[in-house]
C-alpha cells in the first residue's frame, strides 16, 4: 500500500499497514533518541586515510569519497553529547548508509573518545549499532579498534558507568565482537 512520508516519519519509520521497520540513517537515529536541539556532535577531526594504499577493485580513498558523497556523512560513526528526557548522556551512533557502518581507524577512534569523554565527566552512555562489522579496506587496522573499544568499555565499567549498547538490523562481526556484545 502506498504510505506518505510525513506518516511514516510520524511513525518513527515503520510502516502502519505492515509494521515493517524501515533502516534509520545516523541523523534519524539521533533525532528519534535525543532530546530536541541538544546533540553536540564532537571529534570530527579523526578523518579516514589509506595508511595501507589498499585497492581492491578500486581505491580505498575512491571509496571513501563516494560513501561521503552517497551518505552526506564524513564517516559511519557520530558520536557526542546529548541530552535524553533531560539527562546528559554520551551518544555514539553507527549509520549503515556509510560504507555499512563497518568499523575503522576512524570509527574506533571517535567511539573511544566519546567513551573516555563519558569516563572523564562521569556520564552514562549509549553506542547505537548498525554495522556490517569490521572495514576489510583496513585489515588490521581495523581489527585493533575491536580491542581499543573493549579496552576504553572496561575502564567505564570498572568507573561503575551505565553503558547501554543498542543492537539494530544488521549489526555483525567485528562490532558484534566488540563493543556491541558489551553493554
Amino acid at each position: 500500500e502506498m504510505i506518505h512520508a510525513n506518516e511514516l516519519q510520524g511513525n518513527l519509520h515503520c510502516c502502519p499497514k505492515c509494521d515493517y521497520h524501515y533502516r534509520l540513517s545516523g541523523t534519524q537515529r539521533i533525532e528519534t533518541l535525543a532530546d530536541e536541539g541538544t546533540f553536540n556532535e564532537m571529534f570530527r577531526e579523526f578523518q579516514p586515510m589509506d595508511p595501507l594504499h589498499f585497492v581492491d577493485t578500486e581505491a580505498y580513498p575512491k571509496r571513501i569519497t563516494k560513501a561521503q558523497q552517497s551518505s552526506g556523512r564524513d564517516e559511519a560513526a557520530l558520536v557526542g553529547t546529548c541530552s535524553i528526557g533531560g539527562h546528559k548522556i554520551a551518544l555514539g551512533v553507527l549509520d549503515f548508509s556509510f560504507m555499512a557502518g563497518s568499523m575503522g581507524s576512524v570509527v574506533g577512534e571517535r567511539l573511544t573518545s566519546i567513551i573516555e569523554l563519558a569516563l572523564e565527566e562521569k556520564l552514562p552512555l549509549v553506542i547505537v549499532s548498525a554495522s556490517g562489522g569490521a572495514r576489510m579496506q583496513e585489515s588490521i587496522l581495523s581489527l585493533m579498534q575491536i580491542a581499543k573499544t573493549s579496552a576504553a568499555l572496561a575502564k567505564l565499567h570498572e568507573a561503575g558507568l551505565p553503558y547501554i549498547s543498542v543492537l539494530t538490523n544488521p549489526t555483525s562481526g567485528g562490532v558484534t565482537a566488540s563493543f556491541a556484545a558489551l553493554g
